[in-house]
């Protein structure tokens, strides 16, 4: 497959001409990239506007992915996210003023008495909550129902059913995220069917699962029913930090499609990284080549490792095929107990909090990688020495009331106070770390006494919250 944004910036390297345009380092070397660091010269297209070269690889990943049309960024999932909502919000017109000469009000929910809302399971990124402030949307959360992190929340058909019964009245979308970050997985086909049968777009936050639609059995959001969904090339794909693409599907393009591009230039940035561009591009000629034989080769070392590592006593998590979780507290472990072990071997973990180990794997994950991985199987604490399991606490304990609309406590005057006093004060901006990026408390909520220790396991000594 060919790569068009790399080979334009090849070519101009190769002619050595001056520079009198950004970026300021005009192509001497500092660290090493800097020739291949270019703007949007003449030639080069335009990232969200695209009609040359940057057009030409979208397409060819659009080709890859099975989509009706795939969109590039360079500013992460976090960006397609709050595209995905607008363009949403801009598909179904909830705040186009219509014939105000005639003094008739604007459309939408706005007249039946609420602001547009989603239907969404819980443990989502903090970008979401924050598009949601940006666009003045209220969402109604799911909790999984046997879930035992925030981090995760795989809600069900039935639970889906149920709440759009409850509720009567129809959300924008219903959001998911899936794969979560312990690896859990939405049964997408179920609640697509739902969604489909309803006349509801499903919207995926699928950033961890770029590479689904690879597998030999294909389980990307695109091939199971998604309306949009956003996947970060740069999580299991051979692409700079921030490449991410945003997908809609072949049934959803008329509605959608007219919107996602204008969505995408809302609240992207007009200087996107060339470098991250031509990384993208490389990843549709790597995706094209031998790409699903190495991942399948890969899968064979990952469920062999956490099969012998189970066999020795270990508890491994069930979870998407790239990632492999562990579950330290059931063994009386803290996790970051176990990824301080783990730095001692030279290794160093996606994520780790007070029950889980994160680990997520690659086909660039090299041999020396899985012999210090074996290696410190072998020998870890979790197996030469048993304690006895630590309680998890269910998150559902975290429900709290709502105050204020997301959008009115983000923009709410505000204050910093330690998390000791917060107990009963209104959440501003949210506090949370990333990863996971799984807000504790949302925008708008009163901040309870459990959101409190939650807060203080990890580690966030102050929050934000409504003067």
């Amino acid at each position: 497959m060919n790569t068009p944004i790399i080979d334009f910036v090849r070519e101009y390297r190769k002619r050595e001409g001056t520079r009198f345009h950004m970026p300021g380092h005009k192509g001497h070397v500092f660290f090493g990239w800097e020739p291949f660091d270019i703007t949007e010269i003449p030639g080069a297209d335009v990232l969200h506007q695209g009609r040359g070269i940057i057009w030409e690889s979208e397409e060819n990943a659009a080709v890859l992915f099975g989509t009706g049309q795939t969109f590039y960024t360079t500013e992460g999932s976090s960006h397609c996210i709050k595209a995905m909502l607008a363009a949403l919000c801009m598909e179904r017109g909830v705040w186009d003023r219509k014939g105000e000469d005639e003094g008739r009000e604007r459309k939408g929910w706005e007249n039946e008495g609420r602001r547009p809302w989603l239907l969404a399971a819980r443990n989502v990124h903090r970008s979401m909550v924050d598009a949601c402030a940006l666009l003045d949307l209220d969402v109604e959360f799911l909790w999984g129902e046997s879930s035992e992190s925030l981090c995760s929340h795989v809600i069900s058909a039935e639970q889906l059913e149920e709440a759009l019964d409850r509720h009567g009245e129809r959300p924008l979308a219903v959001y998911v995220t899936s794969p979560d970050y312990l690896g859990q997985m939405a049964d997408i086909p179920a609640l697509s069917r739902i969604c489909h049968r309803e006349g509801i777009p499903l919207v995926v936050d699928n950033a961890h699962g770029a590479y689904l639609h690879f597998l030999e059995e294909r389980c990307h959001p695109m091939d199971l029913g998604a309306a949009m969904c956003c996947d970060s090339a740069h999580k299991t794909l051979p692409a700079l930090t921030g490449a991410a693409y945003l997908h809609v599907h072949p049934e959803h393009g008329q509605r959608f499609l007219p919107y996602a591009r204008q969505a995408m230039l809302l609240f992207g940035s007009t200087s996107p990284s060339y470098l991250t561009l031509q990384s993208l591009d490389y990843c549709n000629a790597y995706l094209a080549a031998d790409y699903e034989k190495r991942l399948e080769e890969t899968l064979e070392r990952v469920e062999e490792w956490k099969r012998m590592f189970g066999e020795a006593g270990g508890r491994v998590l069930p979870s998407e095929p790239l990632k492999i979780v562990l579950d330290t507290a059931g063994l009386g472990y803290q996790g970051d107990e176990i990824g301080a072990e783990l730095r001692e071997y030279d290794i160093e973990c996606e994520y780790e909090d007070q029950a889980f180990v994160v680990l997520m794997v690659t086909p660039e994950n090299t041999g020396r990688d899985w012999a210090r991985l074996h290696e410190w199987g072998k020998n870890t604490q979790m197996l030469r020495q048993s304690r006895e399991g630590i309680p998890r606490a269910m998150p559902e304990r975290l429900r709290s009331k709502r105050v204020m609309s997301i959008r009115q406590a983000a923009f709410a005057k505000s204050e910093m106070i330690p998390v000791s006093r917060a107990a009963g004060r209104v959440c501003a901006v949210q506090t949370v770390s990333c990863p996971p990026a799984v807000p504790i408390a949302i925008c708008g909520e009163e901040i309870t006494q459990a959101m409190v220790g939650e807060f203080k396991k990890f580690g966030i000594k102050e929050v934000s919250v409504v003067l």
